[in-house]
């Protein structure tokens, strides 16, 4: 039995899917002088793995409505799941051509203006 999904979620993401893939690709083209197929040239570079990504959930979203089944992955009445919702944010940083934070350990208040402990060397 489908879930009922808001129309207006599976359009506006599918609409923020096909954007994205849009800008990945490109046509092959082929060199008119010398008949070589060169590859399009998209102004994203996607991974392999982040195109079958694109397509996938727009072939989920145009046929169910929605990208997910497992309702403990996302909200009853969302389109797609919470980690598809990241996904599509790091691809969507990527295609504006921001470079993706890597992890990051958090460090106390005032750390800069602490004292640092003098090594044996100093003291001497």
């Amino acid at each position: 039995m489908p879930r009922d999904v808001d129309p207006k979620q599976t359009r506006k993401a599918l609409r923020i899917i096909r954007k994205l893939a849009a800008k990945g690709a490109a046509a092959e083209t082929i060199d008119p002088e010398t008949g070589e197929v060169k590859p399009g040239e998209g102004a994203v570079d996607y991974s392999q793995w982040e195109s079958e990504f694109l397509t996938e959930v727009d072939q989920r979203l145009e046929k169910y409505g929605s990208a997910f089944h497992d309702l403990s992955k996302g909200r009853k009445d969302e389109a797609l799941s919470t980690l598809q919702t990241v996904k599509l944010k790091e691809i969507a940083a990527k295609a504006r051509g921001k470079k993706r934070k890597g992890l990051t350990t958090k460090k106390p208040l005032g750390w800069k203006q602490r004292e640092r402990p003098k090594s044996r060397s100093e003291e001497s």
